[in-house]
């Protein structure tokens, strides 16, 4: 089980492409452009030099590291010799099972399917397999190689043996595997999506700024980051999908995604990655946020 095809580049994938190298696994990092596998690799050369600047490794560990990275925009080449698939694109629905379709075509008969999906059902996933017993969740948190969790999701028919090898897998990769069962958000995100809707509501009702929001849960509540920060930092098309997924398999209102969610993400304001959500991430990182819509 060192042969690890890890499905996008992007800021979960290579996180995970990047901690699964750091263990001494080959890794084929694949996604559907060379301009995103590149921007994946940089990301992931940026990190390791921020630990190298730490003292947690050295510049040859890092050497060694990058040296385990293959790149593809190939699937079928990718998981050509994967022992573990861990698919880390998009949370899409639709997307998830196109890919888990082809990855049951190209990969070996006993290769093991994860999913790093935060909400979608592993039943579902593996559905769309002939191998349901080897399909199973593995959600990574962010940033990957720094947290300690790993939630790792049983779906109807995932085998004991199975889950008895990404258990494994995760404690080799110095993390912590929760066993949790295959519900709509998990347990992370079932807990924490709701608490990031009653954020932007709150501030949708005008109750307070968002610093002061956030001021108030890292101060009152010995939360390391505010919620709406959180948000902006996992990406809020991230949240909103994962409160969709939960609003459509609970049929509660509790997880209907407040309306300024809905309207920031359609207006392209995801957070981050796109530069501004709540907070300001332009080069300057002016404290301006959508508090200002209010006044």
């Amino acid at each position: 089980m060192k042969n690890v095809a890890v499905i996008g580049a992007g800021t979960m994938g290579n996180g995970i492409a990047h901690t699964f190298a750091q263990f001494d696994y080959k890794v084929q990092m694949i996604d559907v452009s060379q301009a995103a596998l590149d921007r994946g690799l940089a990301t992931i050369t940026k990190n390791l030099d921020r630990m190298v600047a730490k003292e947690r490794i050295t510049e040859d560990e890092k050497a060694q590291t990058l040296a385990k990275i293959t790149t593809y925009t190939s699937l079928e080449e990718g998981v050509e010799y994967a022992s573990l698939v861990v698919e880390a694109a998009t949370e899409n629905v639709d997307l998830k099972l196109k890919i888990f379709k082809d990855l049951d075509k190209f990969c070996p008969e006993d290769t093991i399917l994860a999913s790093n999906t935060s909400s979608i059902s592993i039943t579902q996933i593996a559905a769309a397999t002939s191998r349901p017993e080897m399909v199973i969740g593995m959600h990574f948190m962010n940033p990957v190689p720094i947290m300690k969790l790993i939630e790792i999701i049983k779906g109807y028919s995932t085998s004991g043996e199975t889950y008895a090898t990404v258990e494994e897998i995760s404690r080799k990769l110095n993390k912590v595997p929760v066993e949790v069962n295959d519900y709509p958000g998990f347990v992370a995100n079932r807990i924490l999506m709701p608490m990031i809707n009653e954020a932007v509501e709150t501030l949708y009702n005008g109750v307070a700024g968002v610093t002061e929001i956030d001021t108030v849960m890292k101060l009152g509540m010995a939360h390391p980051m505010g919620p709406l920060q959180l948000a902006d930092f996992i990406g809020l098309d991230v949240c909103l999908s994962i409160l969709k997924v939960m609003y459509d398999g609970f049929k509660n209102p509790k997880y209907a995604p407040c309306p300024l969610l809905v309207n920031m993400v359609t207006a392209g304001k995801l957070g981050v990655k796109s530069g501004e959500g709540f907070y300001d991430y332009s080069e300057t990182r002016k404290a301006e946020t959508v508090s200002k819509m209010f006044q």
